[in-house]
């Protein structure tokens, strides 16, 4: 049962409202570490990916250049490979700037789910424009006659490669762990679990990037070393494999969060400690809470006001309630409702809870 008065109803619709959602900083729940980190993640996140983006375009260039001068299967596999993460990096960067949008009349949520979207996209592109090609190439020069190549300027390009995507993988390393350490959990923890699906999507093709460019120089110096072509195709192959699973693991990540997405035990914590501190919510029996973008939860929850109050006025305790959550940078949306009567209610585990 929700206690919602007309006036309250109609300032559900109204287009202006998210302008209108409280002053951030003006209550106890917009001022916890929670929120604090959470106001760095899209300025740290478009950092990363045009860090990514930039190296990848310098690398594609190299390796297309390398590719045409050996004819190495696993230098085109590669050449692909970078230009498609280029791309990719791209669209994670459109998914940046999509997904900050204000709610509006037609999106009361938010446009955070543009994220998810555009990030699946850069996805399937990974698997179209890298994995296919890839293997395609690897299964076509698998029966290459055998010929004297020079890799030298392909070893070289690796090399620069090599570098410079490491460069861009050690940011996004760095910036997982700083945030993983506020959520007390380990970088690659963080960033499988995360809601913020640029990072996961850079992290993850930077990781496979690093592995392919170890596969192909591997390929091509066993090529080098027995003179046989197959080595260079099978690293080809592999190359195009790892890509594929990168693919379908972001692939289904984005998925998760686009059909809703429940969050972490301790954000779920989180939110529960600041319902139940609130001084003028007696106890919590309900609390939904779900990601309806990067770092933004829409949070519903059935309280017990304290004291005995008319309609009207729990009318307007909720609406006070709800806007300051709002304020809160963490939550796109929370709704309260009245809990029923003799209602179980909800009690913290872990009272020592870290914010």
């Amino acid at each position: 049962m929700s206690v919602r008065s007309s006036k309250n109803n109609s300032h559900r619709s109204a287009p202006v409202q998210p302008i209108s959602r409280g002053v951030r900083g003006t209550s106890k729940i917009s001022n916890g570490s929670m929120a604090d980190y959470n106001d760095q993640q899209h300025s740290s996140s478009l950092i990363t990916v045009l860090i990514a983006v930039g190296a990848n375009v310098i690398i594609a260039i190299a390796k297309t250049i390398a590719a045409f001068m050996t004819g190495s299967a696993s230098m085109i596999a590669e050449s692909a490979h970078s230009w498609a993460d280029a791309g990719n990096g791209t669209l994670l960067i459109v998914a940046e700037k999509k997904a900050v949008k204000p709610a509006d009349v037609s999106h009361p949520l938010g446009y955070g789910k543009e994220s998810y979207v555009w990030s699946m996209i850069a996805a399937f592109g990974v698997f179209m424009a890298g994995s296919i090609v890839s293997i395609y190439t690897g299964i076509t020069e698998w029966n290459a006659a055998e010929s004297e190549t020079n890799y030298t300027i392909g070893f070289i390009v690796l090399a620069v490669a090599f570098l410079l995507e490491g460069f861009s993988l050690v940011q996004a390393y760095l910036q997982s762990k700083k945030h993983g350490q506020a959520m007390n959990v380990s970088a690659i923890g963080y960033v499988v679990s995360t809601s913020n699906p640029t990072l996961r999507g850079v992290f993850f093709e930077d990781l496979a990037a690093v592995t392919g460019l170890i596969i192909a120089a591997a390929a091509m110096g066993m090529h080098a070393y027995t003179g046989e072509p197959f080595w260079d195709a099978l690293g080809s192959i592999i190359v195009g494999l790892l890509l594929g699973a990168v693919a379908i693991f972001l692939i289904s990540r984005n998925r998760d969060f686009l059909v809703g997405y429940k969050v972490s035990k301790k954000i779920h914590d989180y939110a529960l400690n600041e319902l139940l501190t609130h001084p003028d919510i007696d106890s919590v029996s309900y609390l939904h809470l779900e990601w309806v973008g990067p770092k933004k939860i829409f949070m519903v929850a059935a309280v017990d006001i304290a004291g005995n109050q008319k309609e009207k006025e729990l009318a307007q305790k909720f609406e006070d309630i709800e806007n300051q959550f709002r304020a809160n940078s963490l939550f796109q949306e929370a709704i309260l409702t009245l809990s029923v009567p003799n209602a179980a209610v909800l009690v913290l585990e872990n009272d020592d809870l870290t914010q």
